[in-house]
């Protein structure tokens, strides 16, 4: 079905200001908008959400009272303009406007509301503090390239209902957002209720409500879910956010994944290009030793390599030492030309990264004009073998190697890291690397199931959540070496940024407390109402779950989730234009039986 978009039913205007064209020339239309611009008592350019069309004032005294009116109204002010569609004289039109071609003359006209001075211009081009944006979220939502994002925003989340719900039979469930404590997983906020003592948990996800749902026969269930999670102070993060929750019964990994691919093929914005599925897939392993992360950004090659075998034979001690410790290893990266874009200080700056994040030291290779290298390491390497070194790790002229000896996953981490900053260095310089207009899918698959935590190495936490089920072939070993299990996760990447993650979940009671009791140490109490339903002819089931605010942020190469979002919080958590989360009297706290403990400071200033 194809449908014609009626933005003008229901209300008092004729047309937008984004709609007339050569065809209406000769019409008498109502407009309704914003003065985006006015010139000399000539003319003005009135804006809605549509777009922008020219108004030309009349002049003559019959038409003074109209002329006085738009003349003297402030920028920004709204107004209603009646009048005929002209063509805009020879000379005079404007290709850039799609209505460029002609021009309202305005017969009558009243301002609805005038327009006090504005804290900042109401245009994309003119730089403002993010602060001030976010203190005047609704003047910012008039700017050009927020109507876009949000309204492609609504644009794909249609789409994706109409691909779950229309074509493939999933059911749209609301799920409670007052619930109780999760254990594991991110930090939730607490919501006091009237029974002293006694809290609900806002849900970080509807994890637990999406498997009931299955155990309940509903078969599949999908949602426009509203998540939180009490993170803090974390950079691009938001308290409270936006997922595509998905879960279904009787389904592998295979059929989540197809499922998804299916799903972003037919939502994807037309003017945004097409993608191309299947998307490719990589083991947590290969993603790691490769790309030293495990959401790679495969726009652009720099992986890393793996010399150990060739340093294996050296007599240099610290590779050595290195190589002697359990999976020690010995790898690099090559800046292609990065004599060229690479200052000293930038290659110290790498250095003291690596050092500072990951307690990892790098050596850098430079390879000279004449086909020699620079490097600590040449005094213990003879020609040929630094020849043999130059092929191993594929250098040309003015290339530098960045080099690190050590345990693996530290040494895969650090170089990682360094080939993302590096990225940065050389597209500062003028070289694209990473093309915000291309956009690389990757599933990543075979994550293990638990991780040392990092508090205390001697225990175990979930990599994901506990409902995740255990890969079929590492059952067994669920039992008998837990940290050798790969899990039935699986993550999609965008662009080097995760934008869903899912699972197979346990669908047997016994594994499930098992893995709560036995390997997390967890009290499986808090989670006996999911217990109790597992026993109760539970199906195999599983689900994903799509970060949206993510997904739409890099479709719209938009530089914050925040650019996505209505009302987004600050970078610490606050509404900035409603001053939340703000105080409360003691009066309102009492029937929660909760009383506040100042600290000192705050006590005075408040006080004052």
């Amino acid at each position: 079905l194809v449908f014609i978009l009626d933005f003008n039913s229901f209300v008092t205007r004729t047309n937008t200001c984004g709609e007339l064209r050569s065809a209406h020339v000769g019409q008498k239309v109502t407009l309704y908008g914003w003065i985006q611009y006015q010139r000399q008592g000539l003319f003005l350019v009135l804006r809605d959400f549509q777009g922008l069309t020219q108004v030309v004032i009349p002049q003559d005294e019959a038409h003074s009272h109209v002329k006085q009116l738009l003349s003297n109204a402030p920028v920004e002010s709204v107004v209603r303009v009646t009048g005929i569609v002209s063509p805009r004289p020879p000379g005079q039109e404007n290709l850039k406007m799609p209505t460029g071609d002609i021009e309202v003359k305005a017969e009558t006209a009243e301002i609805l509301n005038s327009c006090k001075k504005l804290p900042f211009e109401i245009k994309d081009f003119i730089k403002k503090s993010e602060a001030l944006r976010m203190q005047y979220r609704y003047l910012d939502l008039r700017s050009f390239q927020l109507q876009y994002n949000l309204r492609l925003r609504s644009r794909i989340v249609m789409r994706m209902r109409e691909y779950l719900c229309n074509l493939h039979g999933f059911v749209d469930v609301e799920t409670p957002t007052l619930f109780k404590r999760t254990p594991g997983g991110a930090k939730e906020f607490l919501v006091p209720s009237r029974e002293a003592g006694k809290f609900y948990s806002l849900p970080q996800s509807p994890q637990q409500f999406k498997q009931l749902l299955m155990v309940g026969g509903l078969d599949r269930y999908f949602q426009v879910a509203r998540c939180y999670r009490d993170e803090g102070s974390r950079p691009d993060r938001q308290p409270e956010f936006t997922q595509i929750d998905i879960e279904m019964s009787f389904v592998d990994q295979a059929g989540i994944q197809r499922l998804i691919e299916g799903l972003l093929q037919y939502s994807w914005p037309e003017e945004r290009g097409c993608i191309t599925t299947p998307f490719p897939s990589m083991t947590y392993e290969e993603a790691l030793a490769d790309y030293g992360t495990d959401k790679p950004d495969t726009r652009f090659g720099m992986k890393i390599m793996d010399i150990s075998d060739f340093l294996r034979r050296s007599d240099i001690q610290f590779v050595q030492n290195a190589l002697s410790y359990p999976r020690g290893t010995v790898k690099a990266i090559c800046i292609p030309q990065g004599v060229r874009y690479l200052k000293n200080k930038d290659l110290e700056s790498l250095k003291a990264s690596a050092k500072s994040q990951f307690n990892q030291e790098i050596m850098e290779i430079i390879c000279r004009p004449d086909g020699s290298l620079k490097c600590l390491l040449t005094k213990f390497l003879g020609e040929k073998q630094q020849s043999e070194l130059i092929r191993a790790l594929n250098m040309q002229v003015d290339d530098v190697v960045l080099l690190a000896a050590g345990e693996h996953k530290r040494v895969c981490s650090a170089l990682g890291s360094l080939r993302l900053a590096s990225a940065d260095i050389l597209e500062a310089a003028g070289l694209v690397l990473r093309d915000p207009a291309t956009f690389h899918f990757l599933w990543v698959v075979d994550f293990p199931l638990f991780l040392p935590k990092e508090e205390n190495p001697t225990e175990l936490e979930s990599a994901h959540h506990p409902f995740t089920a255990p890969h079929p072939s590492d059952t067994s070993l669920l039992y008998s070496d837990p940290t050798k299990v790969r899990s039935q996760h699986y993550d999609l990447v965008l662009n080097g940024s995760e934008v869903g993650g899912g699972s197979i979940r346990i669908h047997s009671a016994e594994q499930q407390r098992f893995v709560l009791e036995k390997v997390l140490k967890e009290d499986s109490e808090v989670l006996s109402h999911l217990l109790e339903a597992l026993e109760f002819g539970a199906p195999p089931h599983g689900g994903i779950a799509l970060g949206l605010d993510r997904l739409i942020s890099l479709i719209v190469d938009a530089p914050s989730i925040r650019d996505v979002i209505a009302f987004p919080k600050s970078f610490r958590g606050r509404d900035l234009m409603g001053n939340a989360p703000d105080y409360v009297t003691p009066e309102e706290l009492e029937p929660y039986h909760i009383q506040v403990s100042w600290p000192l400071a705050e006590k005075e200033a408040k006080q004052n």
